[in-house]
Formats: C-alpha cells, structure tokens, sequence
C-alpha cells in the first residue's frame, strides 16, 4: 500500500508543536463579530403564520424568502441556543453553486435532471450574491472560484476528465493548469496541476452572512428568539403548536431547520449521521509570507483525495485549513467535548506545512470542530409530515452554505402546495435511503471510512466494500 504526500514529506515535530502552542479551542468567524444582540427566550401563547425551527442558514433564508414572498406574514424563528452557533457559523465559507455537492454526485445519482440541477445551482448562487448586497450585508463575499488541485500523479487523469465534460458542455469557465501554471498562482510543492473553477465559487465570512441574514430577517418584521428549544409538534388540533420549554406558537404552517440536530419528526430520526469535521485558522499573513505563496486570485482550494483538505483566505489574509478527518461517534450524538480531537489538530497542522513550507514559524489562533448533516445521498433532503403543515430539509453534508438558500424556497414551495420547478425535481421528491441503527451505523461508516483512506493510498482504486456501495447508490462520489 502506498503513501500520502503528506506521509512523504512530514514537517519536523518542533515545527507542529510551536505552531499550536497559543492556539485557542474557539471559532475564529463568530470570535470575529462585534457584539450581537442578545433576543429574548420564547415563552407564552401566540400565534403565527409560518413557525421557523432552527437559527442557521437554512432557518434565516426560509425566513427571509417567505416575508419576501408575503411581507404581511406572521413569522417566528426559534433557535435553541444562539444564532448561527453551530455549523452555519463553524464552516469554511464555501459558496459552491452545486446542490448536489459536487457534479459528478448528481449525475450518478440524477442524471436526467443534473443540467436542470445545475442551472438553478448557478441561478440560486447569483441570487445569494445579489440578495446579501440588496440587504446591505457586509460578508465579505468574494466571487473569486476554486481550484481543485492534484496532489497525487493518478489524479492528474481526473483534472483531464474534468476538463472533457466541461468542453463538452461548453462551459468555459473551467480551465486546466499544468503544474508550472498551478504553482505560479499559489505556490506548493504539493501541487501537480489544477482545475480552476471560474464562475461557481464564491467565499463569505461565515459569520458575517448568518448575524447579516438575522438582521434583515429581523428588519422584515420577523421575530427570532434565543435559548428556546422546541420540544414536540402538536398537530391534534386544526393548526398545530410548536412547544418549547417555555411556551407554545399556534401555527398554520412550520419549517424545520434544524439539520445535523435530532428531528422533531420520527420518520427523518435515521435520515442524517453527525459527522465531525475539524479546522484551523492562521494568524494572519505577513506581507512577506503572502509574497512567499502568492495567491493573488484568492481562491478557495481543495484537493482531489477522498479525505480531502480545503482552504481559503480571510479578508485580513489569515489561512483557514480544515477537512481531512471526519469523525463518527458511536450513537449519532452531538457533544461538545468531541470538537477538542489533538490528534486531529496536529494532523492538520502537519499537512499545513508540508502544503505551504516556507510558511514554518506562522501560529495558528483558533481550532474547532463541528457536526456535518450527512445524508446517505451526500446532498440535502426534502419532504413535508402532518398532512403538509410540517415541511423540512436536512442532510447538505458540507457543502450547503449556498444550498440552504434554496432549500428555503423548496421547503416554502412545498408548505404552500406550490407547484414548481424546485418541487418537480427528483431530487426534491424522492427520499434517500436512511443510515441503519446502531451498531451497523458505525460499523458501516468507519468502515467506509478506512476504505476512502485506502484508495487514497492505492492511486484510487477502490474496494469491494466501496464498489459495493456504488452499486447501491451509496458511494460518495465528490
């Protein structure tokens, strides 16, 4: 079995240990807000039109797409802890124009519908973008693509086929660079060659977008409360009533946001795993250091590995590294004491260094984790319960920050029995398969996951466990 370059040209032990010496477990997006203001717990009777659970991305848009839609709608958001506190403030900030995380995953699994798929990707980007200027926010939104980068010679084919299907649809904005050319943008000697991804990347401070969105959404007229968790659904009556631990909002119509967290709604209980991903975040770049590795254009970056690394740039040009581990625990359960995983961190910062060498001596400043909705199918879910009055979507599995846009409109679509070109898609109408109970969930994914790190290591070639899955419509394809 082969290595990884990461395994050929490891960074001395002094290196990594000085680099986390002074690193904090914190987020640096939400460290980086100023002071946010602190809405009021839910409690007493009310009523309203549309009842939103969850404070993320997926919850904000929803919010803000339907006051859009009808600024006379009654709309109440109920966060259980803070806004934006989980993975829509934790993420790396890439707005990717897919909705089914990555090309090659919607073919295989939609491929009668993926140039509708990617069409309304590409439309819901544009709005995104068009949507945080018309609001005023300030996200540090960047349209400024990715490159996918070679790290390993067997995946030099793969840059070459990528560029095929591209020529092939006519799509100019993917560009193929040789290593000479990938190298004189971003310097790695890491780097084998690239594909660039002009048009359907766009980076945003995680922060900034999520506290922007709950400020327009609030400036609408909708009402969001903190620290109110929702307990149950009650739909026995003619509406239904959400029930918090304080209280109870008597509605037509809810949408629920809440994503990698345990549905409200039994049927969706085995629908989504909790899967750990894990980033650092740099001090920021020395003029002299920025020099040193160039990357004038900004990019974001990820490799081709089936344990992967992305990475992009601050505004104040700090470096955020993450990816690679993704880590299950047994139980489906989310807990903060698994987002402190040193051995992840040190794994990190290693790969950091063997990617940017002359960087050795920069500090990271922050560290953290957070809990990846991954669905079996690899890109969100849809569907609605209680006779349509319920409706929800959930399972984005890393790639969302861009797709919960549009799961807002899919899931006010199908609250409002609209009949659309979102509702029509396959994708939008058709269930994936659940993960199985315990023990098998972590049976299966661990062993799924040792299995991507052994094709990593055998020029990508992959087991019979991984082939079977593929065979399944189970293989993770992006």
């Amino acid at each position: 079995m082969g290595t990884t370059v990461y395994e050929r040209s490891r960074p001395a032990a002094s290196v990594i240990e000085q680099s986390l010496a002074a690193t904090r477990q914190s987020v640096f997006w939400l460290d980086d807000l100023p002071a946010q203001p602190d809405r009021p717990r839910y409690s007493g009777e009310s009523t309203a039109d549309l009842v939103i659970v969850g404070a993320g991305y997926t919850g904000l848009w929803t919010a803000l797409l339907a006051k859009r839609r009808d600024p006379e709608l009654r709309v109440v958001v109920l966060e259980g802890k803070r806004v934006g506190w989980a993975a829509s403030g934790r993420n790396g900030g890439f707005c990717d124009a897919s909705l089914t995380h990555g090309r090659d995953n919607g073919v295989s699994r939609w491929p009668g519908e993926i140039e509708k798929l990617d069409a309304l990707g590409l439309a819901n980007l544009d709005g995104m973008g068009d949507d945080i200027a018309a609001h005023g926010i300030d996200a540090d939104w960047e349209r400024v693509g990715a490159f996918g980068v070679a790290t390993e010679p067997h995946q030099l084919a793969w840059l070459d086929e990528w560029k095929a299907d591209a020529d092939s649809r006519g799509d100019s904005g993917v560009v193929r660079l040789s290593e000479a050319e990938v190298q004189a943008s971003v310097a790695s000697p890491t780097y084998l060659g690239a594909v660039w991804e002009q048009h359907t990347t766009a980076l945003v401070h995680p922060g900034k977008l999520v506290a922007g969105l709950a400020r327009a959404a609030e400036e609408a007229g909708v009402r969001i409360f903190e620290n109110s968790p929702v307990h149950a659904i009650d739909d026995s009556g003619a509406d239904v009533k959400v029930v918090t631990t304080h209280g109870r909002v008597t509605t037509r119509r809810v949408a629920l946001a809440t994503n990698v967290f345990p549905s409200l709604l039994t049927r969706n209980r085995l629908m989504t795993v909790p899967v750990y991903d894990y980033a650092l975040m740099t001090e920021p770049l020395s003029d002299e250091q920025l020099a040193a590795i160039g990357w004038n254009e900004r990019q974001g970056i990820s490799d081709l590995a089936n344990q992967f690394h992305y990475y992009r740039l601050s505004r104040d040009n700090r470096i955020l590294f993450g990816g690679y581990d993704a880590i299950y625990h047994y139980g489906r359960r989310v807990r903060a004491q698994y987002e402190d995983r040193p051995q992840t961190f040190e794994r990190l910062a290693s790969h950091f260094f063997t990617t940017f060498p002359q960087l050795e001596g920069l500090g990271f400043s922050h560290k953290w984790a957070g809990a990846i909705d991954t669905s079996t199918q690899f890109c969100a879910f849809f569907g609605t319960a209680r006779k349509g009055r319920v409706a929800y979507a959930a399972g984005f599995t890393g790639l969302g920050v861009a797709a919960t846009r549009f799961a807002g409109d899919v899931m006010l679509d199908l609250l409002w029995g609209e009949k659309t070109e979102r509702t029509e898609l396959e994708m939008v109408r058709k269930r994936p398969l659940p993960f199985p109970p315990e023990p098998a969930a972590a049976i299966g994914i661990n062993a799924t996951r040792w299995s991507l790190d052994q094709a990593d290591r055998n020029e990508g070639r992959r087991n019979v466990l991984l082939k079977t899955l593929d065979a399944l419509g189970l293989g993770f394809d992006s």
